[in-house]
């Protein structure tokens, strides 16, 4: 059921059937993490940050990050790297994986990444995102989107040049967090700036689709930023972690005008634990139990004794251990 907020989103020639995504999250949005959040409700997902230098040196901790899981027929790979040569170089290896979309991220504001001139760095040249963007873009039929923030910083507001930049070296999408370099994920996200360049785009590139992201932990935020700023799609990040139900929650508020009743504390364990499982897989059992760590808090958020259960999870080393400790969350 389409409507004015909830709709179908084209990339180029690339249709998905929604316009509820799963950003890009490094250190989370692995093949199980998005495999969950698919199954409730995401259209479309993309990989954790890829590295262009480790895809031309072939490196097989990067090949990976872009595996797909059971449910993905589609899959953005997100991708950093400081210039087109970069790109260049890595395009081989990157289509083995066969993206559906490729990512270029613009917006990382983490030290390590930015000291290379990656993420958040390309947006003081625009030319170079516009370089690399037209690299990928003449060299391959996929569509390529580009995520990128308000500016380095508040002296430095240019996410209309940046966009520019971007669609005019051919990018299919476009994807903004409406905060600067600068305020990393503190602060208040700039709505007004995502309106205003949605503006730009729908009289500049009107067939370009621009998504938000920014300050959305809940289907009534989506839903306020859909109808305050005009953007095509919501990118859920922070909102989704520990929390994939927000995407159907959504689903939900968008096409019925009414909220779902709260997850039960039973389905949001069962989640947790399908989710431990599907990273087990990957990685094995111990390993999973201790990566959940990141995850679990998100899941208990809210529920009775959620301190102890935590210092609970935070122990547990195996599967045994985690069903014994979410039994006891359920019993109370």
């Amino acid at each position: 059921m389409e409507n004015a907020l909830f709709r179908d989103t084209s990339i180029g020639p690339v249709l998905i059937e929604g316009n509820l995504f799963l950003a890009p999250l490094a250190g989370y949005t692995d093949r199980a993490f998005r495999s969950i959040c698919r199954q409730w409700g995401a259209f479309f997902a993309y990989s954790e940050m890829v590295s262009s230098e480790g895809l031309a040196r072939d490196s097989v901790n990067t090949a990976a990050l872009m595996q797909r899981g059971t449910e993905e027929q589609q899959l953005g790979i997100q991708i950093f790297l400081n210039d087109a040569a970069v790109a260049q170089r890595s395009l081989p290896s990157l289509l083995k994986a066969n993206p559906t979309v490729i990512d270029i991220n613009c917006g990382c504001p983490v030290p390590k990444v930015v000291k290379t001139g990656s993420g958040s760095a390309l947006l003081k040249t625009p030319q170079k995102i516009y370089d690399i963007v037209q690299v990928l873009t003449q060299e391959t039929t996929i569509p390529v989107s580009v995520k990128i923030r308000t500016g380095w910083d508040h002296s430095c507001i240019n996410y209309l040049e940046t966009a520019d930049a971007a669609l005019s070296g051919g990018a299919s999408m476009l994807t903004m967090h409406a905060r600067t370099k600068s305020m990393g994920y503190s602060g208040k996200a700039n709505w007004q700036a995502l309106k205003e360049l949605k503006l730009f785009i729908a009289k500049h590139y009107p067939t370009i689709p621009l998504f938000g992201s920014g300050d959305l932990f809940s289907a009534k935020d989506a839903q306020k930023m859909l109808l305050e700023t005009g953007v095509d799609g919501v990118m859920f990040a922070r909102g989704a972690m520990g929390n994939p139900f927000i995407f159907k929650e959504t689903i939900h508020l968008l096409t019925t005008e009414e909220e779902l009743p709260p997850i039960s504390l039973e389905v949001k364990i069962e989640t947790l634990n399908k989710h431990l499982y599907l990273l087990g897989q990957d990685i094995g059992e111990e390993q999973a139990c201790r990566q959940m760590r990141k995850h679990a808090p998100a899941y208990l958020s809210g529920i009775p004794h959620a301190k102890k259960a935590k210092q609970l999870i935070n122990q547990a080393l195996s599967y045994a251990q985690y069903a014994e400790v979410t039994r006891q969350i359920i019993e109370g």
